[in-house]
């Protein structure tokens, strides 16, 4: 069945799958996450950008690398959430007043569903380098659960299309438009939403069943007067210490850990820094996350504290280089982060040392992601740039698609995703099999 007309059209734009049905968008951070979802939320199934060994490309050519690309209508820069044989991605009209997702298949690219989840009637205006849709979704056992920040939340069945619920009761000044994706705790079927505004800042959970607000924490540490120093927009990294659940939260001035099942405040750490957007990250004993504009700092924290651990727990600060937007990584024993302007650094994690420095030219908002000899950083200008890290980082290969490159990377097997602000690519050393060349594998058919 043939479902109704894209209304995520931008001017110029071309629709490269087949039919569209009524369906939506999935991913977010999950704790034990089921064999079948492949990629489910922002930065993986660890929420760290951990992908396991793949063999990638190394002598990059285009026509043999990529088995499908398909053009993907309105614009957004979240990253593709994967489950089974569905790839789903967030989307969003030019004018932000139609929110929704799309889903294709992840053999062909063949667009099955297009989805409108939200439809708000005032929208505020966004930074050059946000979209309506940059909040990866999460996805887990075919339900798609996606937040748009001060426009609501939604989720929907995968399998037929249905909207479940929607929640939009979670209103907030973002004064740049939304950047925090949601987080998935399993044990209490609970998604977790970050809203940290100029005006507001809270964490709160919806029941997954119904969208029902289940609990709302508000930002125990004080902020500055200028009320655009109160906004952040990074993702929450859910982690267990000692076999405790934390949800570890970076905003504004403040950094929280909260129990995930019922909002209640474990520890903080105050710092100044604001608009803060890397995701945090864990290594079993600590964790390390950076403090936001102006001048943004990494930093070191022992998860065992209780109330305020700024003066007692923080095991070492590294202030050169610091990304502004792109996560940092864990690999081994090394600590590496991109910055925005492309400078990298290795870090001794345990003591915050500098091992290395190394270039990559460009610019870099997305997050890079291990995919176990290589790294890969993607770069504003539409450059992924495939880093050797051991024994100092080098770059080994590049490939080069056209238009920007915003959204972070998705892998599923052996298969690499890159979304760009046209079109979604599936990337793979050998891309032989029974579709048609990239070139033409996305096509739209005659009747379709």
């Amino acid at each position: 069945m043939t479902g109704p007309e894209s209304e995520f059209r931008m001017t110029g734009a071309r629709h490269t799958g087949g039919r569209r049905i009524t369906g939506i968008a999935l991913a977010a951070c999950l704790v034990g996450l089921p064999a079948t979802a492949q990629w489910p939320q922002f930065r993986g199934p660890t929420g760290q950008g951990k992908a396991g060994d793949v063999t990638v490309p190394l002598k990059w050519k285009p026509d043999l690398h990529i088995r499908w690309k398909t053009e993907i209508e309105g614009l957004g820069h979240s990253s593709p959430v994967i489950e089974g044989n569905q790839i789903w991605l967030t989307t969003a009209s030019t004018d932000g007043k139609t929110l929704g997702a799309i889903g294709l298949d992840r053999e062909t690219g063949k667009i099955l569903r297009t989805v409108t989840m939200l439809t708000p009637s005032h929208v505020e205006e966004i930074h050059a380098k946000n979209s309506y849709a940059s909040t990866t979704p999460v996805l887990h056992d075919g339900k798609l659960y996606a937040h748009f920040g001060t426009y609501g939340a939604a989720a929907i069945d995968t399998a037929t299309g249905e909207v479940l619920w929607r929640n939009e009761n979670l209103a907030i000044e973002h004064q740049g438009g939304p950047g925090s994706s949601p987080v998935l705790f399993r044990p209490a079927g609970l998604l977790i939403v970050t809203c940290d505004g100029a005006d507001a800042q809270y964490v709160a959970a919806l029941d997954i069943r119904s969208g029902r607000e289940v609990w709302r924490r508000l930002r125990s540490a004080p902020l500055r007067d200028n009320l655009i120093t109160h906004r952040a927009f990074a993702t929450p990294l859910l982690i267990e210490y000692q076999g405790q659940h934390q949800l570890i939260s970076p905003g504004a001035d403040q950094l929280h850990a909260y129990d995930p099942a019922t909002g209640a405040e474990l520890w903080h750490v105050r710092y100044t820094g604001f608009s803060t957007v890397p995701c945090p990250v864990f290594d079993g004993e600590a964790v390390y996350f950076c403090t936001g504009y102006f001048n943004p700092q990494l930093w070191a924290v022992r998860p065992d504290g209780k109330g305020d651990v700024t003066e007692t727990h923080i095991l070492w600060k590294y202030d050169t280089a610091v990304p502004d937007t792109p996560s940092p990584i864990l690999r081994e024993d090394q600590l590496l982060m991109v910055s925005d302007k492309g400078l990298g650094t290795v870090l001794d994690p345990k003591t915050g040392k500098r091992r290395a420095t190394f270039r990559l030219n460009g610019n870099f908002a997305a997050s890079p992601i291990d995919v176990g000899e290589h790294l890969l950083f993607c770069s504003e200008e539409g450059r992924v740039r495939v880093v050797n890290p051991e024994p100092k980082p080098r770059i080994v290969e590049s490939y080069e698609f056209p238009g920007r490159l915003m959204a972070s990377p998705a892998v599923a097997g052996q298969e690499l995703y890159f979304r760009t602000d046209q079109a979604l690519y599936r990337v793979e050393e050998t891309a032989s099999g029974n579709t048609p060349p990239a070139s033409t594998a996305n096509k739209k058919r005659e009747g379709d």
